[in-house]
């Protein structure tokens, strides 16, 4: 599935990304984000062994709450200096597919169409 792929590669690049943040932030923003990273991914997951549509959109829905805390940290750690400019574009982008990939996932099962 494309959008676990990505999610995927979003956790694993947070996990990267945040390896120089100051290590006063290890159990903060360091910690935080990686854990909104990685609970994307393995919502997905956990979605898709379910039994039911409407149980695979829940874990879907939780997701996307776990991927808009991480744009939101994104973003406080670029304000607070902890990711350089490149970084956080970089990032950002890899959010923005995610998010659209998953939103549109919703949406199809929304609508009852599950071809993706």
């Amino acid at each position: 599935m494309k959008v676990f792929q990505l999610a995927d590669g979003l956790a694993v690049e947070v996990y990267l990304g945040t390896r120089g943040f100051p290590k006063e932030e290890v159990y903060g923003l360091t910690s935080q984000m990686r854990r909104s990273a990685v609970s994307v991914a393995a919502n997905i997951v956990e979605g898709c062994s379910r039994p039911s549509e409407a149980d695979f959109l829940r874990f879907l829905v939780v997701a996307k709450g776990s991927l808009q805390e991480l744009g939101y940290y994104l973003h406080i750690s670029r304000r607070l200096g902890f990711l350089a400019e490149q970084g956080y574009e970089a990032l950002f982008l890899q959010y923005d597919e995610c998010a659209r990939r998953l939103q549109a996932l919703i949406n199809k099962l929304e609508s009852g169409k599950t071809e993706d």
